[in-house]
């Protein structure tokens, strides 16, 4: 069956958006580095283009690699520091003031639909077709749901606000600018933790810790798969893409196998550990990064500062809960 929305089309959409960001950056004569800082963007937007057109026409294989080149030089633009903020109207303080006292607590309801909205479309969207064609993409159902949630947010943005399509572009540049690269790192950090996978990364880790660590020591186990799952999630700035290659390497094999583990609490309390290592990592951007950006601290990293005693603390609890509960049956 085909589908009306599939997540190709939320990709489209995606590049579209960005291509328009990439004019408005050219065009923005007070901006020092807006030809380096656009290219950074029509890179990042192509790849949402024109993917699937590379893979139709020159295959799989080209297409990979043009897409690798692409990476590549997204890092290097963002690493030479080739990136700035354009020039944008500022509205004064007496127009923001009076703007808060118009809207109130009406400028909640875009930022709570969209959740709401999600959540709904998961729900009862699943498997639910008109005339023989789904209405959203049933294998990324989540992701389309939250397209959808977003243009509805958005749509009622508009009307709350009276704003129009463009001045919601024009915003969408600002925030871009101000979170610079660190709005590709979710990209970037998918793939990173695909080629962990691919590199059975697991494996290696297993052996690594073989060499100097007694398989008959819980205490010390449970520590390295807790200490472990935080550095990774520091390292790829996300637990998920850290839990496969940590949890396949020492979770099951020494902890579930060798010494026969509760895995239920196992894995969850080790979910936890990684979190504590997001708290402590630049790389958990949207976390971290983008607050402080939105926020205009001085200080980029303050966000970080202040979470890591709290997340020191939370690991040691996850190690101490960890150790007291899973070998509890055995």
């Amino acid at each position: 069956m085909t589908t009306l929305l599939t997540i190709n089309s939320v990709f489209y959409l995606i590049g579209f958006i960005v291509m328009l960001l990439v004019g408005m950056t050219l065009r923005d004569k007070g901006n020092p580095k807006r030809l380096t800082t656009a290219l950074f963007w029509f890179l990042f937007g192509f790849v949402f283009l024109f993917s699937d057109l590379l893979v139709s026409t020159l295959g799989k294989p080209m297409a990979y690699r043009i897409v690798g080149v692409i990476v590549v030089l997204i890092s290097l633009i963002a690493g030479a520091g080739l990136l700035s903020i354009g020039s944008y109207r500022q509205s004064t303080p007496e127009q923001r003031h009076a703007s808060a006292n118009k809207l109130r607590n009406k400028l909640f309801v875009p930022a709570l639909l969209i959740p709401v909205i999600t959540v709904l479309c998961t729900l009862f969207l699943k498997g639910v077709a008109v005339g023989g064609v789904y209405i959203l993409d049933q294998k990324q159902l989540t992701l389309a749901a939250l397209c959808v949630s977003c243009v509805c947010a958005l749509l009622v943005g508009w009307a709350l606000t009276g704003g129009s399509p463009l001045h919601a572009v024009r915003e969408s540049r600002r925030l871009l600018d101000s979170i610079g690269w660190a709005a590709v790192l979710p990209q970037m950090l998918a793939m990173l933790g695909g080629v962990f996978v691919a590199a059975q990364t697991g494996k290696s880790v297993k052996d690594i810790v073989s060499l100097f660590a007694d398989p008959n020591n819980r205490f010390l186990l449970v520590v390295i798969y807790c200490v472990g799952m935080a550095l990774f999630t520091m390292i790829m700035g996300n637990a998920f893409a850290a839990f496969p290659v940590l949890t396949a390497g020492i979770a099951l094999p020494l902890l579930v196998v060798g010494q026969h583990a509760d895995p239920a609490p196992l894995v969850t309390i080790g979910m936890l550990a990684g979190y504590c290592g997001t708290l402590m990592t630049p790389m958990g951007a949207n976390y971290n990064i983008v607050p402080a950006a939105l926020l205009e601290l001085k200080d980029k990293y303050l966000v970080i500062k202040t979470q890591i005693p709290t997340a020191l603390v939370l690991l040691s609890a996850n190690i101490l809960l960890m150790y007291f509960l899973i070998f509890r049956h055995s």
